[in-house]
């Protein structure tokens, strides 16, 4: 795990609500394209609940980081697509079973028209530095 600072109020700047403005880290740079709410299988979890989108999405998340040797703690960057703003609730829920709120990474939200195929509503990105 690489030793990340977190700067959530940047003079000048607004402090910041649910993420945090930056994140500094010393170590390899991960990088974990989209995940969409796909089983193993490559099946589609929820459809038209983003609830379970956002727990697949993370869960998705979670063994690509490990894969890397990484995990959420390590996480400087997340970025969320969703085809609906009102998706957010569900994807901070998610979240939080991930990522405690003193640990939250840098973030950015965008809304879509549509992602890859109709079912999905959220498609979710994230960046990470490891040990060096």
């Amino acid at each position: 795990m690489s030793e990340l600072t977190r700067i959530s109020a940047p003079d000048g700047v607004a402090p910041a609500a649910q993420y945090t403005h930056v994140v500094l880290g010393t170590g390899r740079f991960v990088a974990v394209s989209g995940q969409l709410p796909l089983d193993e299988d490559g099946a589609p979890v929820g459809e038209g609940d983003p609830g379970a989108q956002a727990r697949q999405v993370f869960e998705n998340l979670r063994r690509c980081l490990a894969a890397a040797g990484a995990t959420f703690d390590d996480v400087i960057k997340l970025t969320y697509f969703v085809t609906d703003m009102a998706h957010m609730p569900a994807i901070r829920v998610a979240r939080a079973a991930h990522i405690p709120d003193d640990r939250l990474p840098a973030a950015s939200a965008v809304q879509v028209a549509a992602l890859v195929r109709p079912e999905f509503l959220m498609e979710i990105e994230a960046f990470a530095v490891i040990g060096a």
